[in-house]
């Protein structure tokens, strides 16, 4: 389990093949400059609920990982969690994709 650190203080933990995933997608977004929302479901161990926060190219943001070595990346899932970063709601955690399979809009 890897874990993702915003500014220093809020933390969550993330598989680490999904967390390489997010942190392709996050930083492609902030090279391109473009702001967006991140959000997650809270484990109910630290009293449940979703926390969301405010990603922006200023943003404090840390991708520390459990395992030593890179997991194989799925054009697919890059793509679905793409998507999800461009919506209104934002980045957002999605099952992963078979490899070839496209990117569905989700409703």
């Amino acid at each position: 389990m890897g874990k993702f650190v915003y500014d220093g203080t809020v933390k969550t933990e993330i598989e680490d093949r999904a967390l390489t995933h997010v942190q392709l997608v996050m930083t492609a977004k902030l090279r391109r400059g473009e702001p967006f929302p991140f959000s997650w479901r809270e484990d109910a161990s630290v009293g449940g609920g979703r926390t969301t926060v405010w990603v922006q190219p200023g943003s404090s943001l840390v991708f520390k990982y459990f395992g030593s070595r890179q997991p194989e990346v799925n054009r697919a899932w890059i793509e679905a969690l793409a998507y999800t970063a461009n919506t209104p709601a934002g980045l957002h955690l999605v099952p992963e994709p078979p490899e070839n399979q496209a990117p569905v809009a989700e409703d």
